[in-house]
């Protein structure tokens, strides 16, 4: 279905709620510059690295679009999925049945999961919905529960250290959504409802975020402006 939520005045804050759920996959791939194409990348580099049967979480895993392209490519691996939308679970659900793909779903909050021993750990736009005082002791917990040369793979928006070029970079990003069909209105429809519920870090914080919980090193894999994938070892 085709994200309409916005073309409404807002009634409250943004969650992913029923509406939501229907309408995400077309929302996430016209509202996240080059969705599509960084998100197959991540997903080739996940199937060059894991090892044999390795364990994979995607972490708010929304309607399972990342695991279903990963299972695509590597139908060994054993796959997770964790979301606290139940609307979000069944979408996915629904389209793992479909594709004859072997996900487990856990509806939950993950901050309070106890999660498998995994190897791969996947936050796509997921972790700047985490409130920054969390954020560090749950990449830790990340961490603790990944497997020896585990990874941790995660896509963020981003902000800059200079507020004037911050400022110009959104232009540049609510310029682009103005082509992919979003009017004025529900641009600023939805950054009204996503303010103080989506609080992006700059680019070194991310990096100062994973370091400080141990990982040995932080590769971007992919960059727009201020949207980003990244890789920790």
């Amino acid at each position: 279905m085709k994200d309409n939520i916005f073309k409404k005045p807002i009634s409250k804050q943004f969650e992913f709620d029923e509406s939501v759920a229907t309408v995400f996959d077309d929302m996430i791939s016209r509202s996240v510059p080059y969705y599509e194409i960084s998100q197959s990348l991540s997903v080739d580099i996940l199937s060059k690295i894991l090892k044999e049967n390795a364990v994979v979480c995607d972490l708010g895993c929304s309607t399972a679009s990342t695991l279903l392209k990963l299972y695509d490519l590597r139908k060994d691996l054993i796959f997770y999925g964790y979301d606290n939308a139940p609307k979000m679970l069944e979408i996915a659900k629904n389209k793992s049945i479909a594709y004859g793909a072997k996900i487990v779903f856990k509806e939950c909050d993950i901050l309070d999961c106890e999660f498998v021993k995994s190897d791969a750990f996947i936050l796509n736009y997921t972790l700047q919905f985490i409130r920054p005082i969390k954020r560090d002791e749950f990449i830790k917990k990340l961490y603790n529960n990944l497997n020896d040369d585990g990874v941790l793979l995660f896509s963020e928006k981003l902000v800059f250290e200079d507020k004037k070029f911050t400022k110009n970079i959104i232009e540049i990003y609510e310029d682009y959504k103005e082509k992919q069909g979003y009017s004025k209105f529900e641009i600023s429809q939805k950054r009204e409802a996503l303010e103080n519920v989506l609080i992006p870090y700059t680019q070194e914080e991310n990096y100062q975020m994973v370091k400080n919980a141990g990982f040995k090193n932080i590769e971007c894999i992919f960059k727009w402006a201020n949207f980003a994938v990244f890789l920790a070892f």
